[in-house]
Formats: structure tokens, C-alpha cells, sequence
């Protein structure tokens, strides 16, 4: 090419360009080019995307920072570790900004840059798309200027429709559309994460700004005061607890160079406890009544009683109100609240379970006694046990459960911290180790029943009833239960004549793992009786215990009473 002359350069040039201009290209819209990719924060380089010459990343940064930015939370750090969120931040954490339709609402007034198709047809066929000129108005074929700045959109059609019929009067149809609309240009300031200046359309909600700007800044920004101004002039005061509680936004369109200010934030106070809103409230004055602040933090039904710490004149104070009182309670900036239930109920729930007729759960007042209840159960004394009766108690099982980890705790350190003065004893203590391991991991399955014994030949005793008792009415049986370290588990009927042996021999005998002398008789009404010479009665169960082989293991002392402890308890044995 260094050797054409200029003329044919310039030739060669013209038809290179020629044919580039007829090559298809693709248009870049100013649309796809998202600004929140600009501001959102992150780390602190760009990943997943490289960016060439001529061309834009049309991906949305997911929080990640260019180069030589700042976290909001670098420059904006926190004024008090612990607080609770402030009431409404839930309102930005959505992800409308970037899923904002462009559809334009109703209320939309027509501004200049817009673009509006018009359609006639009839005695006159056309059809045009027509710019709103810089000064409003449309400029359309044969009619003229249209002034419609300041229209709103739902009354385009019919506005530009009555100004064409000026000048087409009769057998013309019209048919006027806004297609799109100016992009405006706002700015943000005051309490937001970032503040600065947003694009968006003029019929975009306060609330799509606010979550471009990342936000009102949690510690001084205020939800309560935000302002839009015009040329210097507040046109419209916005308090978000009202669209919070009640749904009501207004509804006004934004126009270039408008401001957003979100004012300082106002004096809070800071809620925990039994509501349902454990946030961080803002007032609109300097002070506000209980009652008030009760309608957003929501207490619940239970709360009795409300305690409040915080500074006044004469210095710090702490009071602790009752509910009714503490909403005629004035607050003020930096009290802490906590809503609480502290009234013990009087009213406690009794279950019936086992052999009875009526209703299974008794609400009673909470000094009732078990023969002032048992007074009202009936039963069919031909089919309930009525002198076996026992109570399965939860703070019993509790502390059944807690006796048993605890000795379980007391065997596993025993076993692990014992010394081995050779070689062949360090073996036999890690083969103890997992056999008490195993032993323990079954053991800590069990699940204590919480038993009281209150009944004794016949004889009942009137204890004063918890709430959740469970009374127990056995009912009445010719079985005899056998268990444990037998062949044949199995229920058998009762034999006067037969001996604790006999009731063994008949459930298939000792298993190899039966300890002989460690027999238990678990009666009806819940006692144990550890003498296999005794008498059986109707209902008892019978329960061998394994044997622990003293040449393996060392601690059987410890493991032996473990397994009275859960045979006990939950009548059974691991």
C-alpha cells in the first residue's frame, strides 16, 4: 500500500468503507449497559469476564469491586457491635433494581426525548414514530406542533387524538402510542450507602433509587424523614414505616436532576424479648409512648411485663413495668426494651393414660393434689389397676437421663486414664476402650420414662401434681412380661403356682449373655424388686440383665450400675 499514490488511497478507502457500512452490525443500546455494575461492592478484583476493546461486560458484578474501590463496610463501619437491624431493612435486600420492568405506568407524564408512534388510517393512511421536542411538543405531518409535556400517559391517546381532529375531521381513525420513555438523571444524598448521581425513569418508585444507592445506611440514616427536592424546593416528604405498616408510597415522576436526600437518622430505641419485631425503632420526634412503639415491635399475648434501660438528666436508670403501664412510659433516644412473660401460670395440663373412661387431659390449678384429680377420672374397676398407679414425670426423666450420662461420663474417663505398666496391659485397655465405647453409644440411647412410685399396697399417696405429669392407670392383666437376656422374649400367661425360674424356663431359658444372680421384678405400679425368691403378681415383667465379663473388662462395678440405672429408668437394657 506504501507505494499507491494519494488518489488511489483515497479510492481504496471510499470502497473499504463502502463495504463495511453494509456488513450487519449490532446496535449497543444505552439500556445494556447497567450501572449497578458500578456500584456494587465486593472484593477487590473483577473475575469470570475480560474485557476487550470496543466491547462492555454485561454481566452484573455480584459484589465485585474494580480496582482501587471500597467496601461500604470499609467506609461505613458500624457505631455499636450488637445491635439489631433497624424496622424496614428487609426493604433492600431484594434484587428488583436489576429486575425492574421498562413498562411505563399510567400515571407517567409525557416528558421531551420521549418517542410516540401515532397511526392513521381511513380517508388518510400514515403512520409515524415522532421525538417530544426540547420544548413538549409533538411535531406531526400536516397538523403541526402538539404541545403534550406534562400529559400523562393513560391520556395521550385521547389528547393527540382531539388535536388531530382539529385539522382531519371526519373519516380518519387515530390511534396514538408512547413507546419509550427519557431516562432522568437523580441524585441521592444523605443517609444511603452510596449516594451520587442514578439514571432511572421518571415513573421508577422512590424505593428502586434507594436500592441503586445500596441502601439507607443502617446507623445514620433515617427511615422515617426522606425528602425529594426540586430546584431547592422539598416536594415530597416520605416516611417508609408508612409503607411498611400500611402500603401507602406516593406516587409522583421524577425529573432530571432531582434530589433524594435521606435526612439524619432520628432517636432510636432498641426491642428484644417476646415480640414478634425484635428490631431497632426510630421516632419521628424526639420521644414517643409505649402504646406507639407497641404497634410496630407487635409483643406477643403472653408478655406481662416490659424492663427498660437507658440515660436520662440525672443519669443512667432502669425501670421494670408492668405492660399495662409501660404504655403510658415515655421513651427517648438509646433505651434498650425487653418484652417478657413473667407471670407464672396458675393453670397447669394433666394427661390420663392407661385404663380410664372420660377425657384424657385435665387443665387444673397448679396447687391441685393427685387425689383431688383422681377424684374426677373414671374407671372401670373390673379393668384398670387403680392401686398400681404411678406418674410419669418430665423433670424425673431429666434428671434420670442426666444421672445416667453422668455415670457413663464417670466410666469413659476410668477406662481412658487408667495406667498400663506393660505392653500386653496397654492391649487389653484398648480393647476395653472399644468395648466401653460401643457400650456407652447404646447406653446414651435410652430414654428415661421419669417414673414415680406413689402407690404401695393398695395405698396411694397425694402428691402435689407438675405440669406435664402423665398419671398412669395400669390396667388390669393376667400376663406376666419376661425380658431381657432371655431366649425368647415373650409375655406369658400367669401361673400362681410357677416360680420366677419357671416363667424363665418357659421364655426359652438363659441367653449366654444372662447374668443369673442379677434378676429384676418390675411391678405394676413401677417398683423394682431385686429378689428372684419373690412372689409375681398379675402385670410384673421380669428382667435378666446381661452378664459382664470380669476377665475382659475391669470396671464392672461401674457398668453393673449403669445397667440398674437404665433398667430402671426406661425398663430396658442395652
Amino acid at each position: 500500500m506504501n507505494n499507491l499514490n494519494n488518489p488511489l488511497k483515497a479510492v481504496f478507502f471510499v470502497f473499504i468503507a463502502a463495504i463495511m457500512a453494509l456488513l450487519p452490525h449490532k446496535r449497543v443500546h444505552s439500556e445494556e449497559i447497567s450501572l449497578t455494575k458500578l456500584e456494587n461492592a465486593g472484593s477487590t478484583q473483577i473475575s469470570g469476564a475480560s474485557l476487550e476493546s470496543g466491547t462492555f461486560n454485561k454481566k452484573n458484578r455480584s459484589g465485585v469491586l474494580l480496582p482501587g474501590e471500597m467496601s461500604a463496610a470499609e467506609l461505613l463501619p458500624a457505631s455499636e457491635e450488637g445491635l439489631p437491624p433497624p424496622y424496614g431493612a428487609n426493604l433492600f435486600t431484594g434484587g428488583y433494581e436489576s429486575e425492574r420492568l421498562d413498562g411505563l405506568n399510567e400515571d407517567y407524564t409525557i416528558a421531551p426525548g420521549d418517542k410516540v408512534s401515532i397511526w392513521l388510517w381511513g380517508a388518510i393512511n400514515s403512520s409515524e414514530v415522532v421525538t417530544v421536542d426540547n420544548q413538549g411538543n409533538l411535531f406531526i405531518n400536516n397538523v403541526g406542533p402538539v404541545y403534550v409535556a406534562d400529559v400523562k400517559a393513560s391520556q395521550l391517546n385521547s389528547y393527540v387524538t382531539n388535536k388531530i381532529k382539529e385539522v382531519y375531521k371526519q373519516s380518519v381513525e387515530i390511534y396514538v402510542n408512547l413507546l419509550t420513555a427519557t431516562p432522568v438523571s437523580v441524585y441521592i444524598s444523605g443517609g444511603v450507602i452510596r449516594p451520587g448521581q442514578y439514571a432511572g425513569i421518571a415513573s421508577d418508585s422512590i424505593l428502586y433509587y434507594l436500592k441503586r444507592a445500596g441502601g439507607i445506611d443502617s446507623d445514620r440514616g433515617s427511615y422515617r424523614s426522606i425528602k425529594v427536592l426540586r430546584n431547592n424546593k422539598v416536594i415530597q416528604n416520605i416516611d417508609l414505616y408508612d409503607f411498611i405498616l400500611n402500603g401507602f408510597l406516593p406516587k409522583f415522576n421524577f425529573k432530571d436532576n432531582d434530589v433524594i436526600l435521606v435526612e439524619r437518622q432520628k432517636a432510636t430505641v432498641v426491642v428484644s424479648g417476646s415480640v414478634r419485631a425484635p428490631f431497632r425503632f426510630e421516632f419521628k420526634d424526639e420521644q414517643t409512648s409505649g402504646e406507639e412503639l407497641s404497634k410496630f415491635a407487635l409483643p406477643l399475648a403472653k408478655v406481662s411485663h416490659v424492663g427498660i434501660v437507658g440515660d436520662r438528666n440525672h443519669g443512667p436508670f432502669s425501670v421494670y413495668l408492668p405492660f399495662n403501664e409501660f404504655k403510658e412510659f415515655t421513651l427517648q433516644d438509646g433505651d434498650r426494651l425487653i418484652f417478657n412473660d413473667d407471670i407464672r401460670a396458675q393453670i397447669i395440663d394433666i394427661q390420663v393414660a392407661g385404663s380410664y373412661l372420660g377425657p384424657s387431659y385435665f387443665a387444673v390449678h397448679k396447687n391441685t393434689r393427685l387425689h383431688d384429680l383422681l377424684a374426677h377420672i373414671k374407671i372401670d374397676k373390673e379393668l384398670a389397676d387403680y392401686e398400681s398407679i404411678y406418674i410419669q414425670r418430665k423433670s424425673v426423666a431429666k434428671q434420670q437421663k442426666e444421672m445416667i450420662d453422668q455415670a457413663l461420663d464417670r466410666l469413659e474417663r476410668t477406662i481412658f486414664t487408667s495406667p498400663a505398666s506393660s505392653d500386653g496391659e496397654a492391649k487389653i485397655r484398648a480393647e476395653e476402650g472399644k468395648m466401653i465405647l460401643e457400650f456407652t453409644k447404646r447406653a446414651r440411647q435410652a430414654v428415661p420414662l421419669g417414673k414415680v412410685i406413689i402407690s404401695d399396697q393398695g395405698k396411694v399417696a397425694n402428691i402435689r401434681l407438675e405440669q406435664g405429669d402423665v398419671i398412669y392407670i395400669p390396667p388390669k392383666t393376667d400376663l406376666i412380661q419376661v425380658a431381657g437376656e432371655v431366649l425368647m422374649p415373650q409375655a406369658l400367661v400367669y401361673n400362681p403356682q410357677a416360680s420366677i425360674e419357671d416363667y424363665i424356663a418357659w421364655a426359652g431359658g438363659y441367653s449366654e449373655r444372662a447374668n443369673y444372680d442379677e434378676i429384676l421384678v418390675i411391678h405394676a405400679n413401677g417398683m423394682i424388686d431385686v429378689d428372684a425368691s419373690g412372689t409375681l403378681k398379675p402385670g410384673d415383667q421380669v428382667l435378666v440383665l446381661p452378664k459382664v465379663d470380669t476377665k475382659v473388662l475391669q470396671a464392672v462395678k461401674d457398668i453393673t450400675q449403669i445397667l440398674y440405672q437404665i433398667a430402671i429408668a426406661a425398663n430396658v437394657v442395652n
